[in-house]
């Protein structure tokens, strides 16, 4: 389409085209005669200019400059579009993908995309649906975006879109609160990797731009449910095959020496132990994994510019709202685990105080008073940035209010008494991870001794639980002197039993451990440094033959976050206190002291 072409617009625009003194209100007059004249029936003109926006083919220069040159007189002339008499013209420019465009092109394109916006606030949805749409690159173009000249056209459309969003909000005021949810609802959930990744890249930049404060909540909660969509349909199976013959502890124990070989610049991959089966060419998998490290490091962005506490607030609302509700969330649930690695004093506290806040409230449904302990017992079990005195307030709150309820009476009932089973579940759980440095606080040291008549109870809470878990308890509890006698706690080292299905309900809530490592490849190597393992509480059964009770106390690990050794010392259950060694990014206050009489 060259000069030809341009004669079809009418006379003036063909005199235009040979003429170069012609002014820019010369050439909008002659576009607003194409407009207005539809509505007197001569259309000719009107689908000419059309036609100059509808290209499907690589663009001749001549016809690059018919095109900025008419962009440029409809930015002039947007008061003369009506949305219904000129539909075809406004369906052709909001289908304009900046991707296949130079910028000089994008430029004008974006010009007349915020005129129209501000002209009338009935095309502001297509145009901010337009940009939206600019946000992920046509397919073809994905392997593009692995080369230099890919991440430059990269560059030039999301700069410019995101630029055109801020002048659109500035103009319109109401226009954030229309973009919300046209992103949300745009979510590329099933597409492809890459073309995922770039959209959520899109939505972080908007929650920490110009407009941030007015989409915060709605792009991290939107954010949350992509993620859940995603781990929900990664199925059980993909991930695990429990065997009922050994308990979750044994099941878990790690290679100590693979993780003394770890260090973040290798390529690392999961233990053994860990990849029960691997996720290894799972697609959906494999995308989670990558959104939750580009989350991860936008929480490591927001922290490094003070804006943890502001993300904070959504990602806690989301997770009440929807990963707290989800059937055993597998993954999702990790990126507040990793928002309380960066910031434990305020986002950490908060998150263990609204579990135990949910599960001692009357106001929620069983299912989520049993799903929130099962979240704190998990959180306050693997987060080694927690410190002992606040896992002792959080743990006592939970025995307080299982003496409490044994003032009720009651006989062993696996089904009436779940949220009771699912407490003293929780208990035992975070006493098998965090035994002796609760010891060795000495306000909570007393008050463990209120465990034993809970447990001696006639609801029988160790009949109940799951007996892997009430086995570990026993053999520490026994050790560390906190019962009277130890004789009636002797159960096997099974998975489950009938009564712990029973107490679990279909949900299996008894098997619930959600901060159960991380298998996803990427978002471990975040993980890892704040992460508390079995195998570094219990050294695997090798290494711990010839042990005996009282050799336990005398056990210490020794963490080096680049090698993760364990070595003989002291007891291993010091280790979130004592020996931990801050890695890259931890915030200095959570550094242990070097005893566990300073705590």
């Amino acid at each position: 389409m060259g000069a030809e072409e341009l004669a079809n617009y009418g006379a003036g625009f063909h005199e235009m085209d040979n003429d170069d003194n012609f002014s820019d209100s010369e050439v909008v007059y002659h576009v607003k005669d194409a407009l207005n004249s539809v509505s007197l029936g001569d259309s000719d003109s009107y689908d000419q200019l059309v036609g100059v926006m509808h290209h499907n083919e690589r663009l001749a220069p001549e016809e690059v400059a018919l095109l900025v040159t008419s962009l440029k007189a409809l930015s002039g002339a947007v008061s003369h579009i009506d949305v219904v008499l000129h539909d075809s013209l406004l369906t052709s420019i909001f289908r304009m993908n900046m991707w296949n465009y130079r910028p000089d092109v994008m430029d004008a394109l974006l010009e007349l995309i915020i005129s129209l916006a501000a002209s009338n606030g009935k095309h502001v949805n297509s145009c901010l649906e337009m940009l939206v749409s600019n946000f992920t690159p046509p397919y073809s173009f994905v392997d593009t975006l692995k080369q230099p000249r890919g991440l430059a056209r990269k560059e030039q459309v999301l700069s410019r879109v995101h630029s055109a969003l801020k002048h659109i909000a500035d103009l319109v005021p109401l226009a954030p609160s229309i973009l919300s949810p046209i992103v949300s609802q745009r979510m590329p959930i099933y597409a492809k990797e890459p073309l995922a990744v770039i959209y959520v890249e899109n939505m972080l930049k908007l929650e920490s731009g110009a407009i941030g404060e007015f989409v915060r909540s709605t792009m991290l909660m939107a954010l949350m449910d992509m993620l859940i969509e995603l781990d929900v349909e990664i199925g059980w199976d993909d991930i695990l095959r429990d065997d009922s013959s050994k308990g979750i502890f044994q099941m878990e124990l790690e290679n100590a020496d693979e993780i003394a070989d770890y260090d973040e610049e290798d390529d690392y991959e999961l233990p053994r132990e860990l990849s029960r089966k691997s996720l290894g060419g799972n697609l959906i998998a494999e995308k989670l994994d990558s959104l939750m490290a580009l989350t991860f490091e936008h929480l490591e962005s927001c922290k490094a510019n003070g804006r943890l506490s502001e993300v904070f607030e959504p990602l806690l609302d989301s997770f009440r709202i929807t990963v707290l509700t989800t059937y055993k969330s597998k993954f999702a649930q990790f990126v507040m685990f990793y928002a309380c690695a960066l910031d434990p004093e305020n986002c950490g506290v908060r998150f263990a105080t609204l579990l135990v806040d949910i599960f001692v409230s009357k106001d929620y449904p069983m299912p989520f008073r049993m799903s929130a302990v099962a979240y704190l017992a998990s959180f306050l079990s693997r987060a080694n940035f927690l410190s002992a005195p606040f896992v002792a307030i959080m743990l006592k709150r939970l025995v307080d209010w299982c003496l409490e309820y044994c003032k009720t009476g009651g006989e062993i009932n696996p089904v009436s008494h779940r949220l009771f089973y699912s407490a003293c579940q929780a208990i035992m759980y975070v006493l098998c991870f965090r035994m002796k440095s609760m010891m060795d606080v000495a306000w909570f040291k007393s008050h463990l001794l209120f465990i034993e008549p809970i447990l001696k109870h006639a609801l029988s809470p160790l009949k109940v639980c799951l007996p892997s878990i009430v086995d570990e308890f026993c053999q520490q509890a026994e050790v560390a002197n906190l019962f009277s006698s130890s004789e009636e706690f002797v159960f096997s080292d099974s998975l489950e039993s009938e009564n712990s299905k029973a107490f679990g309900g279909m949900e299996r809530l008894d098997m619930f451990f959600p901060f159960d490592p991380c298998l996803l490849r990427k978002s471990d190597r975040f993980i890892r440094p704040y992460f508390v393992y079995w195998s570094m509480v219990r050294p695997p059964c090798d290494e711990a033959e010839g042990i005996s009770d009282e050799d336990i106390g005398e056990q210490e690990i020794d963490l080096d976050v680049s090698k993760m050794s364990i070595t003989p010392g002291k007891s291993s259950a010091y280790w979130i206190q004592d020996g931990f060694e801050e890695p890259r990014g931890m915030p200095a206050r959570i550094r242990p002291s070097t005893s566990p009489e300073s705590l």
